[in-house]
């Protein structure tokens, strides 16, 4: 699916709006897209523009930088060290703490790790320092910022022209990536406690004996075959990311579903998934609450499933939410 072009209209109405609380932005977009479109016909009308863009750009360039306008909107003063300066200041902090701080705690934990530390020692000394180094950033920037705010003759740092508007981003995939690092990170994990089971079992019954707690049996063919199935769900994950939710994403999802949940099920009420040893150890059954226990479990089981396929589904049907382009729009 193709993204709409934007105008630059649509991106200074989203990096006006974005300033707000959720509750606001619809109303405020939908105002102030209707104040351009009325400002730019004016301007059309009385000859003051050669053309719609031309007529656009010297409205936004009126308007001024969008965050300055959403503040005023909501009555809202940009004022730390005074409004002159307000945005230049915010928007130089942030970019040095986005930067700044995650490369020296990063040279912290390497420093640390090479020096031998405990893990304990090495974070309390990775967060101390990181705190501090906060702290000092925030200081000095915005004493330069005061001393700057009273100067004599002091200018504003910047100028604001509408080719600084930022792009409208993809909200549809910016919202998948989350969901894609999370289904990749507990998916490795799966597969590795698999093969870990088996390697380095957990658990201890009898002394420098370790007992896997899924039956070795199954390595001929049923534990490679939930790799494998595993790695298929990375790849389902990806697409996800890539595409977004369709029907024949959907449809995948649910034949993964059924390959994982009926094998697995079968293997779990005949008895066949879990090492008879390490069942033993653990006293499985456990009396008579055993089968209500394996009742309750293949009814979660299957139920986790359902929900998965559906809300597949439903994510199918309506989507990711609508497009940031829409904001404002009737």
């Amino acid at each position: 699916m193709t993204t709409p072009s934007t105008t630059l209209t649509d991106r200074y109405v989203w990096a006006a709006a974005r300033n707000l609380p959720e509750a606001q932005r619809a109303e405020f977009g939908r105002e102030l897209r209707e104040r351009i479109g009325d400002e730019v016909d004016a301007r059309l009308a009385s000859g003051d523009a050669n053309s719609p863009g031309d007529a656009e750009d010297a409205v936004l360039r009126e308007l001024g930088d969008p965050s300055a306008l959403a503040a005023s909107y909501v009555d809202r003063p940009l004022q730390l060290i005074g409004p002159r300066y307000f945005l230049t200041w915010k928007r130089l902090l942030t970019l040095l703490y986005a930067i700044v701080l995650p490369i020296s705690a990063g040279a912290m934990v390497l420093a640390q790790l090479l020096a031998g530390a405990s893990i304990g020692e090495g974070l309390a000394s990775v967060v101390s320092t990181t705190l501090a180094l906060a702290v000092h950033l925030a200081f000095w920037v915005t004493l330069v910022f005061a001393i700057l705010e009273r100067s004599p003759n002091a200018q504003a740092a910047t100028t604001w022209t509408p080719e600084q508007l930022p792009e409208v981003p993809d909200t549809g995939r910016a919202g998948r990536l989350g969901d894609l690092i999370a289904s990749l990170v507990f998916l490795t994990l799966f597969a590795v406690l698999i093969i870990w089971q088996q390697v380095s079992p957990p658990f201890f019954d009898r002394p420098d004996e370790s007992i896997p707690v899924l039956d070795p049996a199954l390595w001929s063919f049923w534990l490679p075959y939930f790799l494998v199935l595993i790695v298929l769900e990375m790849l389902f994950a990806v697409a996800i990311y890539a595409w977004g939710w369709n029907w024949g994403l959907a449809a995948a999802n649910l034949v993964l579903n059924v390959a994982f949940t009926v094998p697995a099920l079968w293997l779990f009420t005949t008895g066949q998934l879990f090492n008879p040893d390490f069942l033993d150890a653990v006293g499985w059954p456990w009396g008579e609450a055993a089968g209500v226990t394996t009742t309750v479990l293949v009814f979660v089981f299957i139920g986790v499933a359902v929900w998965d396929v559906i809300d597949g589904i439903v994510k199918t049907v309506r989507g990711r939410g609508g497009s940031a382009l829409a904001l404002g729009r009737t």
